[in-house]
């Protein structure tokens, strides 16, 4: 038997090029950062292409997951949720919210995520 916390929660922090994925439960978090290639090319829609990249791999580190907060800049997060209601219809249904926040510490992120969850637990 596995002595790792079970994670069905997690606030993440996104922008096109980088994003940190906060696991949480109440005695514990795990936190995860990925960075994009940053490969860019001078073709057509290059940037493009990576963003979807990357944004890939970071719903992939999201499978299992029953509850997700997306936090992050406003730009990030449109383009983060663009993509997700475009390629991961899937996904949808496990993003809880996305706020507005810029540059959260990993404890700032935790607490955040801890009262979020706590009052969308409360509203049901």
């Amino acid at each position: 038997m596995s002595s790792e916390p079970a994670y069905i929660r997690a606030v993440i922090t996104v922008d096109p090029h980088k994003a940190q994925i906060t696991r949480i439960n109440a005695e514990a978090h795990h936190s995860r950062f990925l960075k994009a290639s940053g490969k860019s090319t001078p073709q057509h829609n290059s940037d493009v292409r990576h963003a979807h990249e990357f944004f890939a791999a970071v719903c992939d580190d999201l499978a299992g997951l029953e509850q997700v907060l997306v936090t992050g800049g406003h730009t990030g997060l449109s383009e983060f949720k663009h993509y997700v209601t475009s390629h991961r219809p899937a996904l949808v249904n496990h993003i809880v919210g996305y706020e507005t926040i810029n540059d959260p510490t990993e404890g700032q992120l935790v607490a955040y995520g801890r009262e979020y969850f706590d009052k969308i637990k409360g509203a049901a």
